[in-house]
């Protein structure tokens, strides 16, 4: 009788190194500040209260390169710190009144999504990361435009108007910079000799 061996659990690019609780804390916050500092990249839109900013890009690679438990934890972080005051959302802002916090919620799940995909190896080929980066996307509409209606007492096609359409061509970008970047550096460790584990 023969005793299956446990899958290998297939590593992220936080996993290559040495592990240990102090660097997972240290990249757990580094995505928290890497979020912080992307949301304050923002063009304002005078027609939407949705701001465009490049948090969006900073939470798919957070979740891309931390894996879905330290994404969740660098995502709860942001949010957590955020809601309760610290001025870290798109423009300064802070607390949870405010038409687009349904987006800021959506991040933890969109981060624990693209992780899991790098979990599958998504993150190793522009076609699979581009794929986390829609679903990802997604995730964040999903839970952010119901939030928006509610904020704004409007129904599902001024939402989508307002909260989804202004933004798709940046999303399109963001997710092909994604497909460049992550692939191109687990092909920069592979030749390297860092990646092997992958």
């Amino acid at each position: 009788m023969t005793i299956a061996a446990a899958p290998r659990r297939v590593p992220v690019l936080a996993d290559l190194g040495t592990s240990s609780r102090v660097r997972d804390a240290g990249l757990v916050l580094g995505g928290t500040l890497l979020i912080a500092v992307f949301a304050q990249l923002v063009v304002p839109l005078p027609f939407t209260p949705v701001p465009l900013s490049l948090s969006t890009f900073a939470v798919l690679l957070t979740g891309l390169a931390l894996g879905p438990l330290r994404a969740l934890l660098s995502t709860t972080l942001y949010l957590v710190l955020g809601t309760v005051g610290v001025p870290i959302f798109a423009e300064q802002g802070s607390g949870w009144a405010f038409a687009s916090y349904g987006y800021v919620i959506g991040y933890v799940a969109a981060a624990v999504l693209a992780g899991a995909a790098a979990r599958r190896r998504a993150d190793r080929s522009p076609i699979g990361t581009i794929g986390a980066a829609v679903l990802s996307t997604a995730v964040i509409y999903v839970l952010g435009v119901p939030w928006l209606m509610a904020a704004l007492q409007i129904g599902l096609l001024e939402a989508l108007a307002l909260g989804v359409v202004p933004f798709l061509v940046g999303d399109a970008i963001k997710a092909v910079a994604a497909a460049l970047l992550l692939p191109g550096t687990w092909r920069l460790l592979r030749a390297s000799g860092h990646g092997a584990r992958g």
